[in-house]
């Protein structure tokens, strides 16, 4: 089958027309329809149908563009599958409160999903385009390949088996405020978002083994290790935009303001890692310095009662905690 040449031969274009449409069709059901349930559901599934398109237009299926494609395919799938299983058992998306009436911001969400499925969908994009496929490939089974497959797997079962055991504690009614500690949720806090990472590392270690070994020249040498774009975008998105930012520090001034189990987060958050694995029992005496570097837990991330909360929500809950205890005594001494 002869390749399929589309606008520019490294497909940038056609892509990025195709996630456009794709985004602007789901958008204007969920606006219309003041519809939640679609909008994750679009984001993962963009990435699979840019895997099949590409991958269909090259041409050329050598086994590594199959292997990065497959595997980009059953992340999107699982992650869009999981996602809309979720919000169809809880309803709606908190996210969009202040934003679903409102036409340009939520369309600014469906611009940004935009570019992060573009972004993240290049390593994938470019393996499979005609500037990379038309010269001849190292047999699959590199170092490289090697090593992104077992990243790849490591990555996968994270993601994946946290998401269901996050789920799965949530959903008990007992468990209802008390902090997930239990899984992979015991070496990290955040082991669905290194999962993410992991992942798309480790497609971007497999897709880059044609340039790597030296059978693509310039420019198509070049444009392949561009493509690292797309997993240093993700990270970059879950560390100071979508992830961590609006996890960790809202999170605890949250808790804090409420009395919602403060004490046990406040103690979970001292013994385990922010994102990398770490044995809660090595990582809780860590000094102080290398938990803010090495293992990435940011000042930025970091909750501080005296400065983060509002002390008159907590003076509130307080008096009501205090009314209540006095109100508990008084029954029990007329009892």
């Amino acid at each position: 089958m002869a390749e399929v040449h589309a606008l520019d031969d490294y497909y940038l274009a056609i892509t990025l027309l195709i996630t456009i449409a794709y985004q602007l069709f789901f958008f204007s059901i969920a606006f219309s329809l003041k519809f939640d349930k679609l909008t994750d559901f679009a984001g993962g599934t963009n990435f699979v149908w840019l895997a099949i398109i590409t991958l269909s237009f090259s041409g050329h299926h050598h086994a590594r563009q199959i292997v990065c494609s497959l595997f980009i395919m059953l992340w999107g799938a699982r992650l869009s599958a999981f996602l809309l299983f979720r919000i169809i058992k809880t309803g709606k998306d908190d996210r969009f409160d202040d934003k679903r009436d409102k036409f340009f911001p939520f369309l600014g969400f469906w611009v940004f999903q935009m570019i992060w499925v573009w972004t993240v969908s290049l390593p994938v994009t470019v393996l499979n385009s005609p500037n990379v496929t038309k010269y001849d490939q190292p047999a699959f089974g590199t170092g490289r390949d090697i090593a992104g497959v077992v990243l790849f797997a490591v990555g996968f079962v994270m993601e994946s088996v946290s998401d269901v055991q996050k789920y799965r504690f949530r959903s008990r009614v007992e468990n209802k405020g008390k902090v997930c500690d239990v899984g992979f949720f015991t070496w990290t806090r955040h082991p669905n978002y290194f999962g993410e990472i992991i992942i798309q590392f480790a497609i971007f270690t497999i897709s880059i083994s044609p340039s790597a070994y030296n059978y693509v020249p310039k420019p198509s040498y070049s444009a392949q290790y561009a493509t690292i774009l797309g997993p240093f975008f993700l990270t970059l998105l879950l560390m100071f935009v979508s992830g961590l930012t609006l996890q960790e520090r809202p999170g605890a001034k949250k808790r804090y303001e409420s009395g919602n189990h403060w004490e046990s987060f406040e103690r979970y958050t001292k013994r385990t890692s922010i994102l990398i694995p770490f044995p809660p029992q090595l990582y809780e005496p860590l000094p102080t310095f290398l938990k803010r570097t090495i293992f990435l837990e940011f000042p930025i991330y970091v909750f501080d009662p005296a400065k983060h909360a509002d002390q008159s929500k907590v003076r509130v809950r307080e008096a009501e905690e205090g009314n209540n205890r006095a109100q508990d005594g008084l029954a029990e001494g007329q009892s």
